[in-house]
């Protein structure tokens, strides 16, 4: 897809985001913007899969796991524009009995979800398994996931790295969102992750570098990503991002990691996006 495409998908995922969390005034719109760009290029352009046939199993498919699940704004949004359920259903987002809670869960069966998450830490021991299955199955397709920085303050994060590596899982791509900002503040401060690259490294996995708001950079390194599976060692991206991106006010702070704009506020959020697949 043309970068010019991507651009209008992301602007148009970054007003459903806006739109669903201020229409309940509850959920994480910072790190869901930041992600927009990534998750509408993972789902447009990188991945293989069947939206209109979905299957929990994923056979013969890319899958892709979110582990920082507070993040699901973006990827409702995502999903809906890529054909897993209406666009309509995401007006629905955080409402009693909807498909759509705050953390995706399975137990509504919202197409595209195959993992309940938000309890940070355990999405990449369930995509290691997954990805553990698909080699058992012949089956040549690559699971991907994302995760927080903040969330690499969480053990079981660097035990599934460790797994991953020893167990030559090498059709698993993680991607960490390094936005350098949690909750409580920024991850420097509250639990510093020192050299993210050398520690991955010293954990056997190949690592890669990229700009989360640069579609050629995320083209390139998806590419090297892909093209290192399969040679004996997991890929994991260190992704930068700014939480709240492509809003001004958001931008920069830790501050709307879980706070939702007011009617005010969601008005000028939505003059700077475009609106170019139409809102919900």
């Amino acid at each position: 897809m043309e970068n010019s495409a991507l651009e209008k998908v992301a602007s148009q995922v970054r007003r459903d985001i806006v739109r669903m969390v201020s229409a309940v005034n509850s959920g994480h719109p910072g790190g869901s913007l930041g992600c927009a760009d990534f998750l509408s290029f993972l789902y447009f352009e990188q991945m293989n899969f069947n939206a209109e046939s979905f299957q929990m199993d994923g056979l013969g498919e890319d899958l892709f796991f979110l582990s920082n699940g507070h993040i699901s704004p973006v990827w409702y949004s995502v999903l809906a524009r890529a054909g897993y359920f209406p666009v309509a259903e995401l007006g629905t987002f955080r409402k009693l009995s909807s498909r759509l809670q705050g953390h995706p869960s399975t137990d509504k069966k919202l197409p595209g979800i195959r993992m309940a998450s938000g309890s940070l830490g355990q999405g990449l021991s369930v995509a290691a398994g997954a990805a553990q299955v698909k080699k058992l199955n012949s089956d040549k397709s690559i699971v991907y996931t994302l995760h927080g920085d903040g969330e690499l303050q969480e053990g079981q994060i660097w035990e599934a790295a460790m797994y991953a590596a020893a167990n030559k899982v090498d059709n698993l791509i993680a991607t960490i969102d390094y936005n350098g900002r949690q909750i409580d503040g920024d991850v420097e401060d509250v639990m510093s992750l020192g050299n993210l690259a050398q520690k991955w490294q010293a954990f056997g996995w190949e690592v890669l570098e990229m700009d989360g708001h640069h579609f050629d950079d995320i083209r390139l390194n998806m590419t090297k990503a892909k093209a290192m599976c399969g040679k004996g060692k997991p890929v994991v991206i260190i992704m930068k991002t700014e939480m709240g991106q492509g809003v001004d006010y958001m931008m920069g702070s830790h501050k709307w990691h879980g706070v939702a704009p007011n009617a005010e506020q969601l008005t000028a959020a939505l003059a700077q996006l475009e609106e170019s697949l139409g809102d919900y």
